[in-house]
């Protein structure tokens, strides 16, 4: 096999992983959308609560969701070094994505005063998306890393034959 054609399977396989990789964090994260949007529509019609506080505790249920779906759907087959270290990353990118979220709702409502039902879900769904690029990032590259590649030895290439100087092979192509 040549190098080139195993460059190419390498990349076509690593591609063919990110593409399933996708597949399975929108899976997760299309069920976490549903979950949130749902809980966020029932806590403001259940409760009296602010919009955003009604999106604050939406995002912290879809967090838990979504915790569960990528620890042991999307990426149960990474590396599974400390639990605790693991939690904690995922909490602390969580928060970040949950402002990032909810901020784009918060300037929304309160900064454009778009406050009806239908500009809630929208604004909400919005900053959903946004966030959701961040999660994806920083889930795969940090919370949940690969294993590190096991090392490849070198294997050094032996040539059998000493290649003609320059000059001898311009005399014998004469």
């Amino acid at each position: 096999m040549s190098t080139t054609s195993s460059a190419h399977d390498r990349t076509r396989g690593r591609l063919h992983r990110l593409i399933g990789e996708l597949a399975k964090f929108g899976t997760v994260g299309g069920l976490g959308v549903l979950v949130n949007l749902g809980a966020f529509n029932i806590c403001r019609a259940a409760t009296g609560l602010a919009v955003v506080r009604c999106s604050v505790i939406a995002t912290v249920v879809a967090i838990a969701f979504n915790y569960a779906g990528l620890r042991y759907f999307t990426y149960r087959d990474r590396e599974r070094g400390s639990r605790t270290r693991e939690l904690l990353l995922f909490a602390a990118f969580s928060a970040v994505g949950l402002v990032i979220e909810n901020g784009v709702l918060y300037v929304a409502t309160y900064a454009f005063d778009l406050n009806g039902p239908v500009q809630n879900n929208f604004w909400k769904f919005l900053g959903i998306g946004t966030a959701t690029l961040f999660r994806f990032w920083t889930y795969r590259s940090v919370v949940f890393k690969l294993p590190a590649p096991a090392e490849t030895p070198v294997i050094p290439i032996q040539r059998t034959a000493t290649p003609a100087p320059r000059k001898e092979r311009a005399e014998q192509v004469r």
